[in-house]
């Protein structure tokens, strides 16, 4: 186990889905965004099926989540500038036009970390989320090499590291224990996603107080930071895999 890359001049964070990379490395970003690094989100698919409700319209919820998705890189520290592939949700494959796309913004965006979805994970039920952490390892492949995608303008580059979230065999941690709140403040921007995901079923609590739902999920998501840094002494961490040298 090793702990807590140099802060990077620049970041990306590729996600299956708006909310994917808040849950993964939210915290993670919000230290480096605070440190100076540049933090961009790249999203894969559109987002279209991410309810419960039968009656939503996809083409509104898109639009939502697009919006959602810009102020959750606000919580964190970034621009709100976010790259949106816009392939269909639960249809994301990792063929060679998507990680062209991928490879794309690698080379003109010359991260120094990426970050990505573990696609090795033990039975990972959702297809976007095993494909789109196969596009980033096979992105990176792609962009670092010369002779993958010659047509591109952007020249080859080489990220220093690959940290993947919710990763099998976790080997590394970073210490986000200044940067809970803003995680959890990210999160909350996705208030499309509060009933599918975070389990937040009711109205709004009274004014001036929240709701018992609401610091439910807030104590759900310190436990597991708190519990992935007690090993190292961390009062809170987000865990990856990393691979490094790429």
């Amino acid at each position: 186990m090793d702990a807590n890359l140099p802060t990077p001049s620049r970041a990306l964070a590729v996600g299956a889905h708006p909310d994917d990379i808040e849950f993964g490395c939210g915290g993670t970003l919000a230290k480096w965004a605070a440190e100076g690094c540049q933090i961009t989100h790249l999203v894969c698919t559109d987002g279209a099926k991410g309810t419960w409700d039968p009656e939503t319209d996809p083409a509104e919820l898109v639009v939502t989540r697009r919006a959602e998705q810009r102020a959750a890189s606000k919580a964190l520290g970034g621009d709100g500038e976010v790259v949106f592939l816009g392939w269909p949700d639960g249809e994301l494959e990792s063929g060679l036009r998507q990680r062209w796309e991928v490879a794309a913004w690698i080379r003109r965006l010359q991260p120094d970390v990426v970050l990505g979805h573990d696609p090795w994970r033990r039975y990972r039920l959702h297809p976007d989320h095993r494909n789109a952490g196969f596009l980033v390892t096979d992105g990176i492949v792609a962009a670092r090499d010369p002779l993958f995608f010659p047509e591109l303008d952007a020249p080859p580059h080489r990220p220093d590291a690959l940290l993947l979230w919710e990763a099998d065999e976790v080997n590394h941690l970073e210490d986000v224990s200044r940067f809970v709140e803003a995680k959890l403040a990210a999160l909350l921007e996705h208030r499309s996603q509060l009933r599918s995901t975070m389990g937040i079923t009711a109205e709004e609590a009274p004014e001036g107080e929240e709701h018992e739902e609401v610091a439910d999920f807030r104590r759900r998501v310190r436990d597991r930071l708190a519990e992935h840094g007690s090993s190292e002494g961390f009062a809170a961490a987000e865990a990856f895999h990393k691979i490094a040298p790429l």
